[in-house]
């Protein structure tokens, strides 16, 4: 009789739903590693309808990011965006929209995710899958898929949908690490020659 409760108890183990996780609850876990205080940093390669596409490294803490391509690089100190373009030798100066920043920077589902939306998820060998679908058609992002690797909780791939065309980001190598908040803002005195375009 013990025998046959403890094989009832493993196998209630493996397949019984009791505290499996929601699609909410793998967002959060993400949500945390990337939210690292110090900071974080990745490459990731941006394929867009929009904007076409590109690879590089991206630097992110708290609100604040950092990305750079061969083309450009863009800092964020969370309310002022410069953005310096390599081939013009200029820096455009503006204050984003949310909208804007959503297809800038690959983290910004950290906060976006978490009202708004309808969860569903599926689950591969390494992988949750996780479908997000606006409660609000009339919003900015209509959809977003995330995928979260299921050792680490970090995200491997953000899809969003904005004006019915999708912005990928594939992300790798994503390493907490301790930055400064100069990082996050343009330094004229690491490009001297540069001409600043102020939008705001």
């Amino acid at each position: 009789m013990k025998r046959i409760n403890l094989l009832f108890i493993i196998f209630s183990l493996f397949f019984c739903p009791v505290g499996a996780q929601t699609a909410k609850e793998v967002l959060d876990k993400c949500a945390a590693t990337v939210s690292a205080k110090d900071g974080v940093k990745a490459d990731f390669t941006m394929s867009s309808a929009q904007f076409g596409n590109a690879s590089g490294s991206i630097a992110v803490k708290g609100q604040m990011f950092c990305a750079q391509t061969s083309a450009a690089t863009m800092w964020f100190d969370g309310k002022t965006l410069w953005t310096y373009m390599a081939k013009n030798d200029e820096v455009s100066v503006t204050t984003p929209t949310p909208e804007r920043l959503q297809t800038l920077n690959p983290y910004n589902f950290i906060n976006l995710y978490k009202q708004g939306f309808k969860y569903t998820m599926t689950k591969s060998d390494k992988t949750f899958n996780v479908h997000l679908t606006a409660k609000d058609q009339n919003r900015g992002v209509k959809e977003m898929f995330i995928n979260v690797d299921k050792s680490t909780y970090y995200p491997t791939e953000v899809k969003i949908l904005q004006k019915q065309k999708w912005t990928t980001f594939t992300i790798s190598n994503l390493k907490v690490t301790k930055l400064a908040d100069d990082a996050f803002r343009f330094n004229s005195k690491d490009f001297p020659s540069a001409e600043v375009i102020d939008l705001r």
